[in-house]
């Protein structure tokens, strides 16, 4: 039974795929992006996940391309500001959490009215392996990704008994046009930490995420799924 989802920064990388992959699945798609556009014949709205406006005519322009609620929702925008932690500034720190983290609140806190109505939701936040390895230079992005594991779970203990389901998704080193412009020898680095030994491609990642979408996931809530190759065991 295809159901109406919005994935936000849908327009390229993971988020993109995510949405065919939904998409394939029968679903109903529409995916959010501060420019307002997607490739591939997708419907899309503007939407700017730090500012919660933004947010609240974003689905509100998806309830009306879709037809109704969002039953799935899926935050996947989000940025980073690497630097060193002496570095790095009060609005380095901020931008990252208010985009990554409270993006991801403001999303989540909008579709919960629609699916609490409907008693069914899938909430699916893209968090990293970062969240819980963690990665010098990246301080503000680790903690912002390790907090959607704390909202995650809470949303599960608040609205788990009302056919709502609060999930994350936690990726590696993907195959993107990001990694593709790294050095040689940094990609080798990284390849060589990985017992895959691979990057992993985004498909793989929506893959993940279609599943946790689905009506046979429903018993899956407050879960953190890994999908990195192994990178992160034990985290």
């Amino acid at each position: 039974m295809g159901r109406r989802a919005l994935v936000t920064g849908g327009n390229r990388g993971i988020g993109l795929a995510i949405a065919k992959a939904l998409e394939a699945a029968g679903h109903e798609v529409v995916v959010a992006s501060r420019s307002g556009e997607a490739p591939d014949g997708l419907r899309a709205v503007r939407c700017d996940v730090g500012d919660t406006e933004s947010v609240d005519s974003a689905f509100a322009a998806a309830e009306e391309l879709l037809g109704g609620p969002v039953e799935i929702v899926v935050a996947n925008a989000g940025v980073t500001g690497d630097q060193l932690l002496l570095r790095m500034s009060d609005e380095d720190f901020e931008k990252v959490v208010d985009t990554n983290l409270t993006g991801a609140f403001r999303c989540a806190r909008r579709a919960s009215k629609g699916m609490i109505r409907l008693r069914h939701g899938r909430i699916i936040l893209v968090s990293s392996v970062v969240a819980l390895y963690g990665s010098p230079g990246q301080a503000n992005y680790a903690a912002s990704k390790a907090g959607l594991v704390g909202l995650a779970r809470s949303i599960t203990r608040e609205l788990g008994g009302r056919g709502i389901t609060a999930n994350v998704v936690a990726p590696g080193f993907i195959d993107t046009d990001m990694t593709a412009e790294l050095p040689q020898e940094r990609q080798d680095a990284y390849r060589a930490a990985i017992p895959a030994g691979r990057f992993a491609q985004p498909d793989e990642v929506a893959a993940v995420v279609a599943f946790l979408a689905s009506d046979e996931a429903g018993y899956v809530s407050g879960a953190v799924v890994p999908v990195d190759g192994g990178l992160g065991m034990g985290h």
